[in-house]
């Protein structure tokens, strides 16, 4: 039986017609994985599951993750930190031997109903496949993913009944029911730029399409890599976001709508 692989043509391109269509009929491609994005297995023959290409200078390496978590996409990195992809793929957090943190990460961006005074929410869950260094930086400093969306105006979220506040100039772009992107302000100015963008359109619950209709309005929570991973229910997804914010490894934003 083919498996439930999604294949981005950006994807394709790079690997080519043919081992495209041999992955989607189920030949080089394990039937059981570790999501590359929230590191919890996954099963190609039961879930729709993206590929995501890791390309360096020379070398690339084909990974697997839930199509819940990121979309079938092509990540490009210096070839020297074409190892530090390689351990966001395997789920490893250890240092290399010069003791610096992987260098290469990738945003997965979950989506999800929140209940907060007594109305459920349309929420966005971000969390990187490792850690995230800051730019400029080898990572000998660890993981400032946190401290980054900090600087940018995110606040601690301890509580996750009380909204969070709105982030200025930041907005959810949905176009035709369909998550775009994450909308941050230019430094420059001018019109605002992608703080993350998806290679293909993610697909929305139906349920949460109208939460958002309704309310013109997306809270973001962001948590370092590990913390929430991929939840199958919203319940769940619950209880990990309660035990990040006690665990002040939680911080969100509320974000206007941008389109449809």
């Amino acid at each position: 039986m083919p498996r439930m692989l999604d294949v981005s043509q950006d994807v394709r391109a790079e690997i080519g017609d043919d081992e495209a269509d041999r992955l989607l009929v189920g030949d080089n491609a394990p039937g059981s994985y570790d999501c590359t994005s929230c590191r919890t297995p996954g099963d190609s023959d039961q879930e729709r599951t993206s590929t995501v290409l890791f390309i360096g200078d020379e070398t690339a390496v084909l990974a697997f993750a839930h199509a819940t978590c990121i979309p079938s996409q092509v990540v490009k990195v210096a070839e020297d930190q074409l190892q530090g992809a390689v351990r966001s793929i395997t789920g490893s957090e250890q240092k290399d031997t010069e003791g610096r943190m992987p260098e290469q990460a990738v945003l997965g961006i979950t989506s999800g109903l929140v209940l907060i005074e007594d109305d459920l929410r349309p929420a966005l869950v971000v969390e990187p496949t490792g850690p995230v260094a800051r730019p400029g930086t080898d990572g000998s400093g660890g993981d400032e993913f946190l401290q980054l969306l900090l600087e940018q105006g995110f606040r601690p979220a301890p509580d996750l009944n009380r909204l969070p506040e709105v982030l200025a100039g930041w907005s959810v772009l949905l176009a035709v029911g369909q998550l775009h992107a994450v909308l941050q302000p230019s430094a420059g100015g001018g019109n605002p730029v992608a703080w993350w963008q998806a290679h293909q359109p993610l697909q929305v619950t139906d349920g949460w399409r109208a939460a958002v209709n309704k309310s013109q309005t997306v809270l973001v929570f962001a948590a370092p890599a590990g913390t929430i991973g991929q939840q199958p229910r919203e319940d769940l997804l619950r209880d990990a976001l309660e035990k990040a914010a006690v665990n002040g490894v939680l911080v969100a934003a509320s974000m206007p709508l941008a389109g449809t």
